[in-house]
């Protein structure tokens, strides 16, 4: 952006909010959720929708071991290619999930398992998925037998069938168990205070995923074992694993076990005490990387039978047993996967586990699904086009139906730019990882044309620019890795990675990544709504990073701080440029953090683009985990522009950089915070419609 320096006289009378009701911050608390009018809807029948008619989330396949073709199954897709059922009674979940065909089962409602304690015998090629947060499993759960196979268990809160007994030995009443299933997926579900265990993996049960699951409030959470035998093969991959006291996991006779980047917490002065963190037990081989245990008693065991062999773990305010020692075996002989920097997991795990509310909706399902066109992209010339733009300019101008680019995995050099004529495309990477797929440039505002036509500017900048209404992206990452260090000598330092000017722009999934001005979220025109919501996202980067003046949602994900070029710590988070009569930037249910120094970023600046001042920038930041790195004073002036003139405020933060209201830190009052809500933001647009 290009910094002007203009003063203007303080207005008076500013108006911080305007109504809605938002859920609980960051997804931290783990509740006990509703059901007191479980299972009592009316059954909903069977959707007339088969295979590609349920899209997007439903196409979605396991990665880890449960995508190892084996026993005669190729990889874990669940009831892809069967029909769609949303159900809301016990009755229905049972009927589909039982039957010998293949479904996708959208749970709707909260269904309560009757008797208590209830395990629903789940048959092979099965997808059963909590529509948003509003599946709940309530008093039981689910039971996968001998032989079966590729089912996907995913979205879902199972909660509650505990009886008050603690180390219950009576009532085997798990969230899910399995014996003798072999390519089985569960992601994303929060699993809670169950009478036995949560997960139990047994009796030969192999090719399994377990990841991005929220686990805990209970007395065992994970146990893999009950043979005799040693071939079973799982990974466990980002689940959060909280007031837990044992089983987290217990492997025993685990031929290959895999576990990475989980976040395991105990945390002090509740009534649980954990026992023991990741348990290697008889002859198992267990690979454990870039983990991060915090607060527990004995984080990593092993027996004298067993092997650990750990890498890049971090163990604060741990004690007693940690241990490796034994061979283990190399994870990709048998699969791709990429590590997340174990410094990023605690707030990963907390941004990013549990269900979502973007999968299993009927709109999610259906905006990519059979009307969309698809268009496929690969480095290797296996795919219809080697570079994302020459998919783009596949598309036809003034297209009406939705476009996806699938962009296979590897690093795409190139800038992208998707014209204001070609409106519904959506830029979707297809490996198992948002890191799997780049596209990165380096260019900066400094950094002259090859045509000699003078320098690009902040604007041009952009390694993706997206000026056409209804676009998403899932799943990839968009950098800038312009070199500031190598160019000194240019003048204009500003590197986009993504600019939107557009309205209804979706980003899930993604991490957008950059130096200085890494996410423009702007418009077309001063006058023009451009809404932009974000969501499972990181946003990395040091100075004025998410920038302009778009009415933009950052929703459940995480802001990285970034040192500078040299290796000092100093930046701003946000510098909105919002016009007087639109909202600006609400950051949300989040997490700021980074390897930085203490004290040394802002919150955000008033950006009068141009010297405007006529504009009324606005960032909130509520319900949101601030890192220490957040300045005491959040907030500063900028170009001779005075934040406290604007419309700066926070609401129920926590964390080290959270602090009480004063003069130089405004909070909003609950009236205010009311009004300044998700659905205030998005104004009647549904992301998740496309």
């Amino acid at each position: 952006m290009v910094r002007t320096r203009r003063r203007h006289g303080r207005r008076v009378g500013r108006r911080v909010g305007v109504p809605l009701a938002l859920a609980a911050a960051l997804g931290m608390a783990w509740g006990t959720g509703a059901g007191a009018f479980a299972g009592t809807q009316e059954p909903v029948p069977a959707e007339a929708a088969a295979g590609p008619a349920a899209a997007g989330w439903a196409d979605d396949v396991a990665d880890g071991f449960a995508s190892v073709d084996a026993l005669g199954q190729n990889g874990t897709y669940g009831g892809r290619g069967g029909a769609t059922v949303t159900v809301k009674t016990l009755a229905d979940l049972e009927k589909y999930a039982t039957a010998a065909e293949p479904y996708v089962i959208v749970v709707a409602a909260a269904i309560t398992m009757n008797p208590k304690g209830k395990e629903i015998r789940v048959a092979s090629d099965k997808t059963i998925i909590g529509s948003g947060t509003s599946g709940h499993i309530v008093g039981g759960g689910f039971f996968l037998g001998q032989g079966v196979h590729n089912v996907i268990i995913r979205n879902l809160t199972i909660r509650d069938s505990y009886e008050g007994v603690w180390n219950d030995k009576d009532h085997d009443w798990d969230a899910i168990q399995m014996d003798g299933a072999h390519h089985v997926w569960i992601d994303h579900n929060d699993l809670r205070n169950m009478a036995d265990g949560l997960i139990d993996s047994r009796k030969d049960t192999t090719y399994v995923t377990v990841s991005w699951n929220r686990l805990g409030n209970n007395n065992k959470t994970f146990g893999i074992g009950w043979t005799e035998n040693v071939t079973a093969e799982l990974t466990i991959h980002h689940n959060w694993i909280r007031e837990s006291e044992q089983r987290n996991p217990s492997t025993d006779n685990v031929a290959r076990a895999h576990l990475y980047n989980n976040y395991l917490q105990d945390v002090p002065g509740t009534a649980i005490t954990t026992s023991y963190g990741n348990y290697s037990r008889g002859a198992t081989r267990m690979l454990l990387e870039n983990s991060w245990f915090e607060g527990l008693r004995n984080p990593v065991t092993k027996d004298a039978t067993a092997s650990v062999v750990q890498r890049g773990n971090v163990f604060p305010g741990t004690s007693g047993r940690n241990e490796s020692g034994g061979t283990a075996f190399d994870a990709r002989a048998y699969y791709p996967y990429t590590l997340d920097a174990t410094a990023d997991v605690p707030a990963l795990l907390k941004a990013g586990s549990g269900p979502r509310s973007t999968l299993g909706t009927a709109a999610t399902a259906g905006t990519e699904g059979a009307a969309a066109t698809t268009l496929t992209v690969a480095k290797d010339g296996t795919g219809q086009y080697t570079s994302v733009q020459k998919a783009v300019d596949a598309v036809p101008a003034g297209n009406s139906s939705r476009v996806v680019i699938d962009v296979r995995p590897g690093v795409y050099r190139e800038t992208v730019k998707v014209p204001s004529n070609k409106p519904y495309v959506t830029i979707r990477g297809t490996g198992g990882s948002r890191k799997d797929t780049v596209i990165v440039h380096g260019n900066a505002a400094g950094t002259p044309k090859p045509d000699g036509s003078g320098t690009y500017g902040t604007s041009g900048s952009a390694t993706v620019a997206v000026e056409a209404s209804d676009f998403r992206a899932r799943n990839l990452t968009v950098a800038n890795d312009f070199d500031e260090a190598a160019n000194q000598h240019l003048s204009g330092h500003q590197a986009v990675a993504l600019r939107t000017a557009a309205d209804r722009v979706s980003l899930d999934g993604v991490i957008v990544e950059g130096d200085q001005d890494t996410l423009l979220l702007d418009s077309p025109s001063k006058d023009a709504l451009s809404r932009v919501h974000v969501t499972d996202s990181y946003v990395v980067g040091n100075v004025d990073f998410i920038f302009g003046r778009a009415s933009a949602v950052i929703d459940r994900s995480v802001i990285t701080l970034k040192k500078r070029w040299n290796g000092t710590s100093a930046g701003y988070v946000t510098a909105p440029s919002t016009p007087a009569h639109r909202k600006g930037f609400l950051i949300s249910r989040s997490t700021i953090t980074g390897d930085v120094s203490a004290g040394s970023f802002h919150l955000g600046r008033p950006w009068h683009a141009g010297g405007d001042a006529s504009l009324d920038p606005q960032t909130t930041v509520r319900d949101s985990s601030l890192g220490a790195a957040v300045k005491a004073a959040p907030w500063t002036d900028m170009s001779g522009f005075s934040w406290k003139d604007d419309r700066f405020a926070e609401y129920r933060n926590s964390g080290a950089g959270a602090g009480a209201a004063g003069p130089e830190r405004p909070h909003l009052s609950d009236a205010q915070a009311a009004g300044q809500e998700i659905a205030d933001w998005l104004g009647g647009w549904d992301p998740a419609a496309g």
